[in-house]
């Protein structure tokens, strides 16, 4: 089996157990971003199609609800195990329509898999509490029961990970759900489906609608009052559109949106272990993760040796297609990405950064950037309050930790965080001044599926992974009942 072999004949709408034609039979392509190359054509799915599968998540959804938790965290399990067998097949898919070598999503099959692990096994700890009350004159029973249908939103960088990242506490709580996966890379997605049913998940409780409408697709769904529940991962623009759809139903939503991820090197950090930290959490899926280190604050005394480190490191990257040996970086996703982030690195040369490595675009075809160092980058350059979302590395500098403590804040977004220093007292300080919802200290990866993932202020609120996780699907229903 190979890559493609995963979603051969699994390219329809999958609706109430059944993969089927778009309503129309129309179709959208999805393209290989090395070479622009056609891989498959995926249904696309209209408003009725989406309604449809609305309507099979509905009936599906009081037997799924009063189904065993040891049996919602067995289908877990088994579809986990599942995914292992195949996970050289997921990468190879994986990189075909996202452009990341084969070795690195290798690590995202690893890191999503670990969420139907974890979740197979929170399955079974939904509890309630039971007590008198503070008069003694009543008992408190509380029960934790599932939201109901959801409907998920995911993003195209992390096709695997942002699917069962959401999918697995959905299962594990006993909710059913409509999945639109994002356009550029459904194909991913559409495999899970067939995995999660060979691993004995029933007719209707997963769902899956890819579209070319998702505007359309969103607003005649979230306007049923039968859906619950919105999750959400992309960018902050819409998830603030989504927020006030989910209003007139009053769903529960979560969202998890943009990032500007400060990367804080002090003077008294282990420089060689801070660069080893920035590769991780720079050139993480080519820089296109809402985690990636966006803002490399350096203080002033180390700032040049650090840029020339990195520099060296990124400078010896391997630039090619995904699926060739000794490739580093893959391409990006489309042609505007690499607009985007020539457009950043122009505008921050303008200002006076200086290009230690890269800067440019190498000729097609594909759409790739070279991995790129910056120094000396202008506090107000564009480049320091826009995603950047590419293989760039932009380095400021700073003179005090409370200077680099206020420009780390300096930001409408709250996702990651991460610092380097060998002072425990400044750790602590860090951890309790920083404005993120994750701080990774003295590390350049964070993302764990038994921590709880997610951010504060224009980066959404909710939380994916961790105990915390399945708290998102879970209603509380609190009984009083009178003394014995």
């Amino acid at each position: 089996m190979t890559g493609m072999d995963l979603v051969s004949g699994r390219t329809g709408l999958f609706i109430n157990g059944e993969w089927r034609d778009a309503e129309g039979g129309e179709s959208f392509a999805v393209y290989d971003p090395a070479d622009a190359s056609v891989l498959a054509r995926v249904a696309d799915g209209s408003t009725n199609d989406v309604i449809d599968a609305l309507d099979a998540a509905v009936a599906a959804q009081a037997s799924w609800a009063a189904s065993a938790p040891r049996d919602r965290g067995e289908i877990l399990r088994k579809a986990f195990e599942l995914i292992n067998a195949r996970a050289d097949d997921f990468a190879e898919l994986m990189s075909l329509e996202m452009g990341k070598p084969v070795a690195e999503a290798k690590g995202e099959v690893t890191y999503g898999n670990e969420f139907f692990r974890w979740f197979s096994e929170e399955a079974v700890r939904i509890h309630g509490r039971w007590m008198n009350n503070p008069a003694g004159t009543s008992r408190l029973l509380t029960i934790r029961k599932p939201v109901g249908p959801c409907y998920f939103i995911t993003p195209w960088n992390f096709p695997l990970a942002m699917g069962t990242r959401k999918i697995g506490p959905a299962i594990a709580a006993g909710c059913t759900m409509v999945v639109k996966p994002a356009e550029l890379t459904p194909l991913t997605m559409l495999a899970l489906a067939d995995v999660l049913t060979e691993a004995g998940l029933p007719a209707g409780v997963l769902n899956v609608v890819p579209t070319t409408s998702a505007a359309d697709q969103s607003k005649a769904i979230m306007a049923d009052d039968r859906l619950r529940k919105v999750s959400f991962t992309g960018s902050t623009p819409v998830g603030k559109l989504l927020v006030k759809q989910s209003a007139d139903q009053l769903q529960r939503v979560s969202m998890e949106l943009g990032g500007n991820a400060p990367f804080l090197v002090f003077e008294d950090a282990d420089l060689d272990a801070a660069v080893e930290g920035a590769m991780l959490a720079k050139m993480r899926n080519m820089g296109e993760a809402c985690t990636a280190a966006n803002r490399f604050l350096v203080h002033s005394s180390v700032a040049a040796e650090f840029g020339e480190k990195l520099a060296e490191r990124m400078g010896a990257l391997r630039v090619g297609r995904g699926q060739d040996d000794g490739v580093d970086v893959g391409p990006l996703i489309e042609e505007k990405a690499v607009d985007s982030v020539s457009q950043l690195v122009t505008d921050a040369v303008h200002d006076g950064a200086k290009v230690l490595t890269g800067g440019n675009a190498p000729d097609g075809p594909g759409y790739f950037y070279n991995p790129t160092v910056l120094l000396d980058v202008h506090p107000e350059s564009e480049i320091n309050s826009q995603e950047i979302f590419g293989p760039v590395a932009a380095i400021a500098t700073f003179d005090t930790e409370e200077q680099a403590i206020s420009r780390a804040n300096d930001t409408e977004y709250g996702l990651a965080s991460y610092a380097y220093t060998r002072d425990l007292a400044r750790t602590i300080r860090l951890a309790e001044q920083l404005e993120y919802g994750m701080v990774g200290v003295n590390t350049g990866l964070i993302s764990n599926p038994a921590a709880p993932f997610g951010g504060m202020k224009q980066s959404g609120f909710g939380r994916e992974g961790g105990f915390e996780g399945i708290e998102e699907y879970l209603e509380t229903t609190y009984v009083s009942l009178p003394p014995f």
